[in-house]
């Protein structure tokens, strides 16, 4: 089934169960190849100030698409 997702964070959630390895960040942006774990994909919407954007196939380095509306 299809569905469209919008994602407003721009930058991951640091959660800390006891600090084993070191902190641990939850993407909020959609854009992670490693999910639920950010892998730095948020830096590609430093520039999408007040813009909003599809991602085709939910890929971060495919061209931006800007959404109308």
């Amino acid at each position: 089934m299809a569905r469209e997702v919008t994602h407003e964070e721009r930058e991951p959630t640091a959660i800390d169960p006891d600090d084993h390895d070191g902190d641990i960040y939850i993407c909020q942006c959609g854009l992670s190849d490693d999910k639920p774990f950010c892998d730095g994909a948020h830096t590609v919407t430093a520039d999408e100030e007040d813009v909003v954007y599809k991602y085709e196939n939910d890929d971060s380095d495919q061209p931006r698409q800007p959404v109308d509306g």
